[in-house]
């Protein structure tokens, strides 16, 4: 896979969790694919992978789950 970046041979996509807005309003989504260059050392998601995101973001209740989340703060 190009990098679209760097434009080099080698992107992989990982999979991933993001995190999205913080205490109350905090979403963290599992497994989202993420292309990361080993050359350039950039990571980035595709425009159907913003998009499916933003539904998710949008419609959170139909796929969220609570689940308890340890919190750490760097001091």
């Amino acid at each position: 896979m190009l990098c679209d970046i760097c434009g080099k041979k080698g992107a992989m996509k990982k999979h991933m969790s993001r995190s999205y807005g913080s205490g109350n309003n905090l979403l963290v989504i599992e497994n989202v694919p993420v292309i990361v260059c080993p050359h350039c050392g950039e990571s980035y998601l595709e425009a159907d992978t913003l998009h499916e995101i933003e539904r998710i973001k949008m419609h959170r209740k139909n796929f969220a789950k609570k689940k308890p989340v340890a919190v750490a703060e760097f001091a």
